[in-house]
C-alpha cells in the first residue's frame, strides 16, 4: 500500500510540474484568451491514459498496477483531472449509458462552474 501511495505520489509530481510548465510555455507563445495551456495539458492527458488503458486491453495484456498507479492515477491526475472524467465518460457511452454519460458531463460542468461561483462571490463580498 505504501508503495502504491508513493508511484502516486511521485506520478502526480511529475504531473503537475508538467503542466505548470506546459502553461508557463504555452503563455510564451500563444497570446489569446483561450486557456490554450490548460486545454494542451488535457489533451495530452487524455492521449496517455487512452493510450496506457487500450494499448494494454488491446493486446490482451494487463496493465501492471504498479504502472496504473504511476502513470494513471499520478501522472494524469496530475496532469489533468479532465482525462479521468472524460476516459470515465467514454466508458459510459461505450457500455451504452448514453443518458448517465451525458448527465456526467452536464452535471459535472455544472457544479464546478458553480462551485467556483459561490467562491468567487464569497470571496469579493468578505
Amino acid at each position: 500500500m505504501a508503495y502504491n501511495l508513493f508511484l502516486i505520489f511521485v506520478g502526480g509530481g511529475l504531473g503537475s510540474v508538467l503542466r505548470f510548465l506546459i502553461g508557463k510555455y504555452t503563455l510564451q507563445l500563444y497570446s489569446g484568451s483561450f486557456p490554450m495551456g490548460t486545454f494542451i495539458s488535457n489533451a495530452i492527458s487524455c492521449f496517455l491514459i487512452g493510450g496506457v488503458v487500450y494499448m494494454y486491453i488491446s493486446r490482451d495484456l494487463s496493465l501492471n498496477k504498479s504502472l496504473s498507479f504511476l502513470l494513471v492515477t499520478g501522472l494524469c491526475g496530475g496532469l489533468s483531472t479532465f482525462s479521468t472524467f472524460s476516459f470515465e465518460t467514454f466508458e459510459l457511452l461505450k457500455q451504452g449509458y448514453y443518458l448517465t454519460a451525458l448527465l456526467n458531463i452536464l452535471i459535472s460542468i455544472f457544479v464546478g462552474l458553480t462551485a467556483i461561483f459561490i467562491m468567487y462571490k464569497t470571496a469579493i463580498e468578505s
